[in-house]
């Protein structure tokens, strides 16, 4: 590596009018030669021994700025390098120092093989210093398998499939012994599957904080949407705000008793919740906490910046993809391509932290648990979820974001080899995701404002429009320690007596904050006549879920229809396109304390499986309706079944009971453990 600086200084010093290795009179090949090694040996010196001190003096500073400031302290690091070199020739402008450091690490990066996921000789020898070095630094491990669940947020099950049948995801591939045959049905001659693939159905709530907090916590009660109004509190709740989602956890250990999926030797990597793991990272319930560093979201982001190679690899990879993206999004204004939502502002670089940055650092951090051996990994990778709300969840562009997903999932693979001991991979999403155009749109105006006509209220001629939920948006906001203030909606409203209409995907929900209780069908057509036939009877709208005096809570939909929650199952209704399960998940959201005065479900297109978005997202997930509604859980062979023959895997609240049980199964004797009742039921 030393020799490779050293050729780079080289070549930079001819390259660059204002960095020079010899004095002005010139000096022999051999003397510039000589002040190069000796000025890339100080270099990478410098760069061992003082980079961790800095990055621990620069705690304080934002964590993505800290990735800019990358840059500068290397520059920095190597006119002191220079300075240290006996000869006193070399010399660099400030500006050039800082192009000749990052341009030295992206080389050694590259000649290093850790640019990208890449399964080569070099790679391979990086891997086994790196597991020695962890070998000789800890104890010895043990001998049962470590589990590593990694969550592809957003990619359904037809997706993953598809994606296999089309070649896009081979390691996913390989995992379940599929030939590339097409359709991602076939079976290649002597291959031998070591994953088995099943689908399952969320909850009414198809999104990551509803999903996920069920999956670590065991719980997900009473959190009707991905953002929703508690009139206890006068509170707007949003999954994503780190308060919120701090709250959120709490209720549901208080409510299971338990601290979650990860407390024995767990990590959690990038996600919304902690799951009672001891080390975390990049999670969004902490990202409040201030105490310390290791209590920090952002401590991920400073132990990744730490090497000032992984800082000029990932900020290299990030512009590209912020051309890249720009390039998509003109070809698709160009084509005039429909559905299609705005692209611009900040989004490219909310992209490119989904898609490069937070990939990075996530994968990194899971290496890192291996390599030390832990016993269970939860790490979320929310790349294709925030391209494919804005590109659609099919395409061209997702397709890529699914290639490098799939080379991430090689990587963490091929790390297992070196790990002190094995790992059991489980890969499942959180919920798919249901193309569409969007409500305002197809319609011209917003749910909001369809709300405000049947309470006949005036409509305002420029509505704003309602943001993308997405979780990489947040993790942007906590990264650069901005509070997260999701599409601009207020904590607490204003004026109390118009109603609040909140949008989750295409679940909507209308709250009257001004009645304490949540109201009646009784009480809101005495209030406003008009507004429960108005939203009832619109094109866009699927269904409607209101509490009943005389039925307790009933559905409603277009043409009068008004069905009792307790006759679904013979009479669905407006549900019944909605397919199987539709009216167990209505019923439970029904029993929640904060349900919404009136929960509104987009309609459903069952020919062209689209739903209508009640936020600017043409890739949407939320409510009931297609896709969204579909997620996957692949597990290796070795685990137990997940269900029975013949069962379903239902609601995020069972998936955390199977991982659980397969988290049994491996801290005692090495066979599959035959569930226990009441996680064989639904």
């Amino acid at each position: 590596m030393w020799a490779v600086s050293t050729v780079t200084m080289l070549v930079l010093a001819g390259i660059l009018p204002d960095f020079q290795l010899q004095s002005a009179d010139g000096d022999s090949a051999t003397h510039i030669a000589m002040t190069a090694a000796l000025g890339a040996g100080a270099f990478g010196l410098l760069s061992a021994l003082a980079w961790p001190l800095l990055v621990r003096l620069l705690l304080l500073v934002p964590a993505l700025v800290l990735g800019l400031l990358v840059f500068f302290l290397n520059g920095s690091l190597l006119i002191v390098a220079l300075r240290l070199v006996p000869s006193g020739d070399s010399e660099a402008a400030p500006e050039t120092a800082v192009i000749v450091a990052a341009v030295m690490s992206a080389v050694a990066s590259a000649t290093g093989a850790a640019l990208a996921v890449r399964d080569d000789d070099a790679y391979r020898r990086r891997l086994y210093r790196l597991a020695d070095r962890r070998r000789r630094a800890l104890p010895p491990g043990p001998s049962s398998p470590g589990t590593v669940f990694i969550q592809l947020d957003g990619v359904g099950h037809d997706v993953l499939l598809d994606a296999v049948g089309k070649d896009l995801m081979p390691t996913v591939a390989r995992w379940l012994g599929h030939g590339g045959n097409g359709g991602g049905t076939g079976r290649a001659d002597g291959a031998r599957a070591t994953h088995r693939l099943t689908p399952w159905r969320t909850d009414w709530s198809s999104q990551t904080g509803a999903s996920q907090l069920g999956i670590l916590h065991g719980s997900n009660h009473d959190v009707p949407a991905f953002r929703w109004y508690e009139k206890a509190a006068r509170e707007v709740m949003v999954c994503n705000r780190p308060a919120n989602a701090a709250e959120l956890q709490r209720r549901a250990i208080d409510r299971t008793g338990d601290g979650g999926l990860l407390t024995a030797d767990g990590a959690s990597r990038g996600n919304l919740f902690s799951g009672g793991a001891d080390e975390q990272a990049l999670v969004l319930s902490i990202a409040t906490k201030r105490r310390s560093r290791e209590n920090r979201s952002r401590s991920g982001y400073f132990a990744y910046f730490s090497d000032p190679a992984n800082a000029v690899r990932t900020a290299l990879s990030f512009t590209a993809e912020v051309g890249r993206e720009i390039g998509q999004s003109t070809r698709a204004r160009a084509r005039k391509v429909r559905p299609r939502v705005s692209r611009g502002g900040l989004y490219p670089l909310v992209r490119a932290f989904a898609t490069v940055v937070e990939r990075d650092v996530v994968v990194a951090a899971v290496m890192g648990d291996m390599l030390a051996g832990r016993t269970a990994v939860y790490a979320d990778l929310v790349a294709y979820d925030e391209v494919a709300h804005h590109s659609g969840p099919r395409g061209r562009d997702t397709e890529k974001v699914l290639e490098r997903l799939d080379r991430a999932l090689a990587l963490i693979e091929n790390v297992a080899e070196h790990a002190p001991r094995p790992y059991r991979i489980v890969v499942l999403s959180d919920h798919g995701q249901s193309p569409g155009e969007t409500f305002r749109a197809r319609y011209g105006l917003g749910l909001g404002d369809l709300v405000r006509a049947g309470c006949g209220l005036p409509v305002p001629r420029r509505a704003r429009r309602t943001h993308s939920g997405a979780e990489a948006r947040a993790a942007v906001r906590a990264a650069l320690r901005l509070p997260v203030e999701d599409g601009g909606e207020q904590h607490r409203p204003s004026r109390r007596s118009e109603p609040i209409v909140l949008a989750s995907g295409n679940l909507g929900l209308v709250s009257f904050p001004d009645v304490p209780h949540r109201m009646t069908k009784e009480e809101v057509d005495a209030r406003h006549p008009a507004l429960l036939t108005t939203l009832a009877n619109h094109p866009g709208i699927g269904f409607l879920l209101v509490r009943s005096e005389k039925h307790g809570g009933v559905v409603l939909g277009a043409y009068g229809a008004e069905i009792p929650l307790d006759q679904l199952d013979d009479k669905p209704g407006p549900l019944e396109a909605f397919g199987p399960g539709a009216a167990d998940t209505v019923r439970r959201t029904h029993s929640f304390p904060n349900a919404a005065d009136i929960m509104v479900n987009s309609a459903y297109d069952e020919a062209d499986d689209e739903v209508l978005a009640f936020e600017e997202q043409i890739g949407s997930h939320g409510g009931l309706g297609g896709a969204q509604g579909k997620p996957f859980l692949l597990s290796p062979l070795a685990f137990s079944a997940p269900v029975g023959d013949g069962e379903d895997l239902v609601g995020a609240e069972h998936v955390h009971r199977v991982l659980r049980r397969w988290l049994r199964e491996v801290s005692g004797p090495q066979v599959p453990v035959e569930a226990k009742p009441e996680e064989r039921a639904a």
